[in-house]
């Protein structure tokens, strides 16, 4: 209860921030903001919302400016920085390219407030390293004891790189704040080019050398609407110039605060302007020491970036390219993020080999970088038989939640998948890590339709191995999908099959299936299914005992002896004398015979000695009342050793020297029978009845 009541105040906190600021903001048509996650740009002033698009339930990042920060700014401050703000944002807009931040929906302005739409994001950079200004209070959950791995701030600056070189070569411009309030990771864990606030477009005619005006710092405007003091270049003091190289010495300055202890800038200049000039003298002979939280590969090569002289820094093509960079992990990576260039036939050699890779990758980048990538393949069923082992094999390390959240959605489509038939033969094989993750109620839904699938599928090792695990989950399979739906398959299957290998399958599938069925579903559709298979191979025959064997023993089934002795028994007791038999398994088929029988001879005995007893004690309550003063006890006849042989069997009743003489009945009533007291009709009667006879 206290986990949904602070779950409730967090939503109800978020629907409240975002009530004061977005309901006149015409982004709130198209989108809706469910959670307050991050901050980015110029002083964190945007904040980041959580949320996705209504018409299409599409997840997206909605950003939000809110012009109260700027309530004690002076107004000419106040002015230029809302139109800083609105110039980054609408030059974001028209840009395009897989390392700067994709806009879904364009800056909107209302009286409260300045929103925009974008991918999915995780968080600034900023944020990343510990720098929560402008964020939720407490820390959200996904950014406490966030660390970055060095995969990831490899590739990281790679993507930061190529997307310079796309802005200086491609389009001309230069972005004059490369920091990490300026660099966006996204969902996925893709570094992104963001904070266009001070970019400088080039303003020279086509076909001549790129200009870009400069302006110079001014010490009296709010330090926010200028860049920022720690990551400026040096040469917008010593030569009143900027260029590409101006950005390249931004992106030195940002590895060194991405290596650095807590994150500190290698000037630790804030918006103290003096400060960063006399920084500028100092970074001329920058020993080396002061680099060494860089990364030993990469340390040379910031130094390098570092340079007061512009021409002397690499260009963004010649930092990619560096041995840094010469790395499994940022080459699979650069794959991935470049699949759509490749052929069928090029894709199926690297998912391959990949596996090998997963296994020494962070989870964390299996799950947002490597996941994404793979499952954009399952619309090409040729290409899912390649790519489903890596999916299951970075589900082999996630916990529940993940798998739920992030691997299963994927997976449900490509369950239906029929063709080509190796993906239903991969699920096989997988089928113990899938019902150990999947809900009970999607294991229902989802997986046991599949497994029937196979079962009808023609493939025999399919079937074989899904009738190995068809008894695992058994448990989950309710009453009226094992009998109509389960069991009707297994049996087509046993009786169809022309593989022995399948039909003894189908036998053990039964034998453990059998613990999960009551009584009466056995004796109606197992008992009798058996003598029906159209085989009599040894292990077919082994597998038929065996399901007797269980019923038989099983305290919960069990089989009637009106059923041993009519089905079974008869069913059996022929198979005794097949010639293909080994020794053994005619000692297993004779044992239990002899087990039914003495089954059937003990239960009957039972109650035949109950129905015995019963006569006889109806036979002495008879006894007892009738009065046979005047019988004679005829003489016993001598017996022969026929007579002995049939005695004892129930049919001495019926033999001729059993039977007694019956007394003739007299014709002529007896004078002693007659009364001594008649009426006179009485007399007249008998008289005449005498008179007649004689």
């Amino acid at each position: 209860m206290e986990v949904f009541n602070k779950f409730y105040s967090s939503v109800s906190n978020t629907v409240s921030q975002l009530s004061g600021v977005l309901p006149g903001n015409p982004v709130t048509r198209e989108f809706e903001a469910t959670q307050y996650v991050a901050s980015a740009g110029p002083g964190l002033l945007w904040k980041i919302y959580k949320g996705y698009k209504k018409s299409t339930k599409q997840e997206a990042s909605i950003f939000v400016f809110e012009k109260k920060q700027l309530d004690r700014w002076q107004k000419g401050d106040r002015d230029i920085m809302l139109e800083t703000l609105k110039r980054g944002i609408t030059q974001l807009t028209k840009l395009r390219h897989p390392q700067i931040l994709t806009v879904q929906h364009s800056i909107e302005e209302s009286r409260e407030s300045l929103a925009f739409a974008t991918e999915p994001v995780f968080a600034s950079l900023a944020n990343i390293l510990g720098n929560t200004e402008n964020m939720p209070q407490p820390t959200p959950t996904h950014l406490v004891n966030y660390k970055l791995y060095e995969l990831e701030i490899k590739y990281g600056l790679m993507q930061i790189a190529e997307g310079l070189a796309f802005l200086h070569n491609d389009v001309k411009l230069l972005h004059r704040n490369i920091c990490p309030e300026s660099i966006i990771v996204n969902q996925q864990g893709a570094w992104k080019i963001f904070g266009f606030d001070f970019c400088i477009a080039n303003q020279s005619s086509s076909g001549s050398a790129p200009f870009w005006p400069f302006t110079e710092y001014c010490q009296a405007m709010h330090p926010l609407t200028q860049p920022i003091l720690d990551y400026l270049a040096p040469e917008y003091i010593l030569s009143a110039s900027h260029s590409p190289a101006s950005d390249i010495y931004s992106l030195g300055m940002v590895i060194y605060a991405v290596h650095s202890t807590g994150h500190a800038t290698l000037g630790n200049i804030g918006t103290d302007y003096m400060k960063f000039k006399r920084f500028v003298n100092e970074i001329r002979s920058l020993p080396a020491s002061r680099l060494a939280c860089v990364a030993e590969g990469l340390r040379d090569y910031v130094k390098l970036m570092l340079n007061v002289t512009p021409e002397l820094r690499p260009d963004p093509h010649q930092f990619v390219k560096i041995p840094y960079f010469e790395d499994v992990g940022v080459k699979t990576l650069n794959y991935l993020d470049s699949l759509f260039q490749w052929d069928n036939l090029q894709k199926s050699q690297f998912y391959k080999g990949l596996p090998q890779i997963i296994q020494k990758m962070p989870q964390r980048i299996c799950i947002y970088r490597i996941l994404p990538c793979l499952t954009k393949e399952f619309i090409n069923p040729p290409m899912v038989p390649f790519v489903l082992p890596n999916v299951l094999l970075i589900a082999e390390n996630c916990s529940k939640e993940e798998y739920v959240k992030y691997i299963l959605p994927v997976l449900k489509p490509v369950m239906l998948i029929q063709d080509p038939i190796q993906i239903l033969l991969i699920f096989m094989q997988k089928m113990e890590l899938l019902l150990k993750l999947t809900p009970g109620e999607e294991v229902k839904t989802d997986i046991l339709p599949m497994l029937y699938r196979a079962l009808e599928s023609d493939a025999q090792q399919i079937q074989e191995l899904c009738l190995s695990v068809l008894p695992t989950f058994a448990s989950l399979i309710d009453y009226p999908a094992m009998k109509n739906a389960l069991l009707p398959r297994i049996k087509k299957l046993c009786m169809n099959t022309n593989y022995i290998s399948v039909r003894v399958n189908c036998l053990l599938c039964l034998g453990k299936l059998l613990e999960h069925l009551d009584k009466w579903l056995v004796l109606d559709e197992i008992i009798p299914f058996l003598p029906q298979i159209p085989s009599r191979e040894p292990a077919v025959l082994m597998g038929i005992l065996g399901i007797y064997k269980l019923a038989l023993g099983h305290k919960k089934l069990g089989i009637t002896k009106e059923v041993l002795a009519t089905k079974v028994l008869p069913f059996l007791i022929p198979l005794c004398v097949e010639n293909g038999l080994t020794l053994n398994q005619f000692n297993a088929l004779v044992t239990l015979v002899k087990q039914m029988v003495s089954k059937v001879e003990t239960e009957h005995r039972a109650k035949l000695e109950q129905l015995n007893s019963i006569q006889n004690e109806s036979k002495v309550m008879e006894h007892a009342l009738s009065t046979t003063s005047d019988t004679l006890v005829p003489a016993p006849q001598p017996q022969t050793d026929i007579d002995k042989m049939f005695t004892g069997l129930g049919i001495d009743t019926f033999s001729f020297n059993n039977t007694k003489p019956e007394k003739p009945e007299p014709i002529v009533p007896n004078m002693a029978d007659v009364p001594g007291s008649m009426t006179i009709e009485e007399k007249q009667r008998y008289g005449y009845f005498r008179t007649s006879v004689f």
